[in-house]
């Protein structure tokens, strides 16, 4: 089971990542963009959803694509949580216990990538 710990130990690792609290709990920006985030059981979200934000940590992160978000909640929709708000698409929130180490950090860098400029990619890639 990962943590938010995990999470900040793979952000503390790109380049311009910034942690921040927010109303919704912490979140992760690079140059003032949103890349990951604690979800919140906000009341626009479908209660089912909802209910289980509501029970246990759940992680959202930006993705490249709508179509990436749907294929990872076809592939593992246990761990993977349909659409929570319609706002900030393309993105994708997971249940962390569900998540392994080394796929939280894959997701948490390729929602950095998606959210980084270009010059901070290269920064990433030449180390």
């Amino acid at each position: 089971m990962t943590t938010l710990d995990d999470l900040r130990a793979v952000a503390a690792t790109l380049p311009g990542s910034e942690e921040r609290e927010t109303t919704g709990g912490a979140a992760w920006f690079v140059r003032r963009k949103l890349f990951a985030w604690e979800c919140h059981p906000w009341p626009s979200i479908p209660p089912d959803v909802r209910e289980i934000i509501a029970s246990e940590l759940v992680v959202g992160v930006k993705v490249a694509d709508r179509i990436d978000a749907l294929a990872l909640v076809e592939m593992a929709p246990d761990v993977f949580l349909r659409t929570t708000t319609s706002w900030g698409e393309p993105k994708v929130a997971f249940r962390m216990a569900g998540i392994a180490s080394d796929h939280l950090a894959e997701l948490v860098t390729e929602a950095w990538r998606v959210q980084a400029p270009k010059y901070l990619r290269r920064e990433f890639d030449a180390d």
